[in-house]
């Protein structure tokens, strides 16, 4: 049996090439890719990352050079499951989400990714042929991708000529950023986006948890009419009941799910009847394994799920179940730092065929933006 003889993990402070913002995190000019690199005693590898909006990449680092890179070595390939749970109850004391579900992020991918290599398939079609609740299947199902603007201070002439040039490049659905200091200017920049898109593209709003519940409320019926797909993070992400008013009472679909952390926070969300659209992102939430059953918890209930981020990840994952919503893709993207990014063609996402999530990073290139302790790396 195959064994993990080397555990490498990183971190990289990456300046985006423009700024963005939203209404919890402000203007953030740099982001954070921590990876994880896994050598198998065959010599196979796998390959699994995560991210942070600036902070605490360094934190994710240290966890997995501290206590799981060691730990791993001659760990069994094959056993992901068991190897998830054992992360989990290793971390627990400072973990149960949080930094901990990050570090446990990047090893479970490229777990998986070395997997699905060996087995020289797809990563999507390696979980349709492995996860028992799955259907396997020959090729994998449309993916639709939609342009996750993160443009809360964009002025709208900005906001509307950038997503002409999404449209433009081959996305058919937008979203939108919400949170001004007052609704009536969310509700014009949401009517002039409308107004330019069409009644034809799928549009969302993403409050980024800027408003309490009954400022949610109002949000929400002010903005209806507007034929919105969702709104997505009205509240403070832990308060599950205030998300069931908001669902019940503000008469929009609610997605919600990227600043949770585990497999428990999202069954809070789900069996209340919290959210409409759930959103697991695979980079935070502890990776591929509990990934998967935050989308079977969904499936159960009849809920199609969605993402957040890291879309050259999660293509993959929305291509292998069949409740599968949009696939955001984000503004974090690594495209000039990947070997083939991810294709956008007349409203599709192209589902790479490689084997294992087939992203293969520019190590040169990214080694000019690693993080190292009382200094910052230079510009790309």
């Amino acid at each position: 049996m195959t064994r993990l003889a080397s555990v490498c993990a990183d971190c990289f402070r990456i300046p985006l090439p423009t700024a963005v913002s939203d209404s919890t995190h402000g203007t953030i000019e740099a982001f954070q890719l921590i990876t994880v690199r896994l050598t198998d005693t065959d010599g196979a590898t796998g390959l699994g990352y995560t991210f942070t909006v600036g902070q605490g990449g360094t934190a994710v680092r240290a966890l997995l050079q501290d206590d799981l890179a060691d730990w791993l070595v001659e760990w069994p390939g094959e056993e992901i499951g068991e190897l998830w749970q054992r992360m989990w109850w290793r971390l627990h004391w400072v973990g149960r989400g949080g930094v901990a579900s990050f570090a446990m992020a990047a090893v479970d991918i490229a777990m998986w990714d070395l997997q699905a290599r060996r087995a020289g398939r797809p990563l999507w079609k390696h979980l349709r042929e492995t996860v028992d609740w799955l259907t396997p299947a020959d090729s994998p199902p449309v993916v639709t991708p939609y342009a996750g603007g993160i443009d809360l201070e964009d002025p709208v002439d900005v906001l509307l000529e950038r997503t002409q040039e999404r449209i433009a490049s081959g996305f058919r659905a937008i979203k939108m950023k919400v949170g001004r200091p007052q609704l009536a200017e969310d509700v014009a920049r949401v009517t002039a986006m409308r107004e330019t898109v069409g009644p034809e593209i799928p549009l969302m709003v993403d409050a980024n948890m800027r408003w309490s519940v009954d400022e949610a409320i109002t949000a929400a019926r002010a903005l209806d009419g507007l034929d919105l797909t969702w709104l997505e993070e009205p509240t403070a992400p832990e308060d599950w009941d205030g998300h069931a008013r908001i669902a019940s009472e503000g008469g929009l679909p609610i997605a919600a799910g990227e600043n949770l952390h585990s497999v428990a926070e999202f069954r809070e969300l789900i069996t209340r009847g919290a959210i409409s659209y759930p959103e697991p992102d695979v980079a935070t939430v502890g990776g591929i394994t509990p990934w998967l059953e935050v989308a079977r918890m969904a499936a159960e209930r009849g809920l199609p799920v969605t993402t957040h981020g890291v879309h050259d990840l999660h293509v993959h994952l929305l291509a292998a179940v069949d409740h599968a919503s949009f696939l955001e893709v984000h503004g974090f993207g690594l495209e000039r730092f990947i070997t083939d990014p991810l294709l956008i063609t007349d409203g599709r996402a192209r589902i790479p065929d490689r084997p294992g999530h087939g992203v293969a990073l520019d190590w040169n290139r990214l080694s000019r933006h690693r993080e190292i302790p009382g200094s910052r790396p230079t510009q790309d």
